[in-house]
């Protein structure tokens, strides 16, 4: 992607970043609600996501219109702890009133091959999403898109396998289906991500390059430096 589709955006607290990506997520979908009823978003795993999710669960909104998807799961049993749905499920979506109907988790417990198969056809009919939230790997993954994997596009959805980090069989949405969307944003906190944010800049081919929306990336970060 050219750096120029690559919006930059450095916060002096992680508080800070949190209060504004979560006015950010809440804005947008103000504006899809408003222009047709509806508001798809993406969902990311991870410790970053998990603390907006937190906050969005106290947000003023018409939770009715909302439909949940998720970038990508680990291959474990349901309610494992370690699941990104789960995650989801108990820090936010327990908490506000989406139809259960809405909430589209990957069935991942089903084994790579077989949930990726069945999310797929889940996000068969699903137009362009409205946001799509993205995290930053030490490795410069995203979603579980991981270097060095060939990266499969011929579905919406994909498995994976051999992944370097346990466990080593999810399910991830491809790229192509990632970048159907109007809005993304990448959340990135703490010095361990650094070398990866260095690499992006320089535009090194890591996973998150991958990533490259006609709206281009809006990048969210804290505890590191833009160099």
């Amino acid at each position: 992607m050219h750096s120029k589709n690559i919006r930059w955006n450095l916060f002096d607290s992680i508080e800070s970043l949190r209060h504004i990506v979560c006015d950010v997520i809440m804005n947008h979908a103000a504006i899809s609600i408003a222009e047709k009823g509806a508001f798809s978003i993406v969902l990311a795993g991870g410790s970053t996501p998990r603390a907006i999710y937190r906050l969005l669960r106290d947000m003023p909104t018409d939770w009715s219109k909302w439909h949940i998807y998720i970038n990508d799961d680990r291959c474990l049993p349901v309610g494992h702890e370690d699941r990104n749905s789960l995650m989801v499920e108990q820090v936010w979506l327990s908490h506000v009133t989406i139809p259960q109907s809405q909430i589209h988790a990957i069935p991942s417990e089903l084994g790579p091959v077989e949930g990726a198969k069945a999310y797929a056809k889940t996000l068969a009919n699903v137009p362009t999403f409205d946001l799509v939230l993205f995290g930053l790997g030490e490795d410069g993954h995203t979603a579980s898109l991981f270097p060095g994997h060939v990266v499969d596009n011929s579905a919406d959805a994909v498995p994976v396998f051999n992944s370097p980090k346990p466990p080593a069989e999810r399910v991830t949405m491809s790229q192509n289906r990632l970048n159907n969307t109007n809005a993304a944003m990448f959340l990135v906190t703490g010095q361990s991500k650094q070398e990866a944010v260095d690499n992006w800049r320089k535009c090194v081919d890591i996973p998150a390059t991958l990533i490259t929306p006609a709206c281009g990336v809006d990048v969210y970060c804290y505890d590191v430096e833009l160099r």
